[in-house]
């Protein structure tokens, strides 16, 4: 029996590296723009490098490619970048198809959920606020919290308490296996991959459920629950 579900946000919810993608290549083209002497391409690349190595999330990302690369920050340069980014983000940020509609479903099914991020949680509110799904969560458990990242018990233990279901009654939907699947066995959770927002060309996810299409948990709880 599910009673309750948790989600990660990031290439689950939304399709987070299209959109971080394009913002970096709007944020480099207005850096260009203001006078940033770079090739394009090349630079792109070196903010990436930059954030496998700092983190997705750094909030100073370009302060630091610009003091790694010139050695100085150019205050102008990284005005441009800052603006570029926000703008094309703001823009560009979408949900996956039918993510909407699941979180209805489940809605409807009495199945209570909420969001497991290893983002800062102000970033990952104004995501769900921004994509109209804020009414669907009553709480945000964020990694920054309690000092541990995913694959920690910790954050998923803590998830728990807020939906008041016990592990076996939980499903764990997430794109990373390293971190959402194997924390999330770690305590006894069910989980599905979503292996729609894969970037990390998984070969083997580990997962209960593989999910093409995040529809597919209405029918897959269904099935959990006797109601298909």
């Amino acid at each position: 029996m599910i009673r309750g579900v948790i989600f990660d946000i990031d290439n689950t919810l939304t399709d987070f590296m299209r959109t971080k993608r394009m913002a970096v290549d709007v944020a480099v083209e207005m850096m260009i723009d203001a006078g940033l002497k770079v090739d394009k391409t090349a630079f792109v690349e070196k903010i990436f490098e930059l954030y496998w190595k700092e983190g997705v999330e750094d909030q100073r990302i370009f302060d630091k490619i610009l003091q790694k690369e010139f050695g100085r920050i150019d205050i102008k340069i990284l005005a441009a970048g800052i603006v570029g980014y926000r703008r094309s983000k703001a823009g560009s940020l979408a949900l996956y198809p039918h993510v909407t509609v699941t979180l209805f479903e489940l809605l409807k099914m009495g199945i209570r959920s909420t969001v497991l991020s290893d983002a800062p949680k102000l970033e990952v509110w104004l995501r769900i606020v921004g994509l109209g799904i804020h009414n669907y969560f009553d709480h945000v458990i964020a990694s920054e919290d309690y000092g541990v990242k995913k694959p920690d018990q910790i954050p998923f233990r803590k998830a728990l308490e807020v939906l008041g279901t016990k592990a076996e009654e939980t499903l764990m939907v997430g794109d990373w296996p390293d971190r959402d699947i194997v924390g999330a066995k770690k305590i006894g959770l069910k989980t599905a991959w979503a292996k729609y927002g894969d970037t990390f060309d998984t070969k083997e996810s580990g997962a209960d459920y593989e999910l093409g299409d995040i529809i597919e948990l209405v029918d897959i709880i269904k099935k959990e629950n006797g109601l298909a």
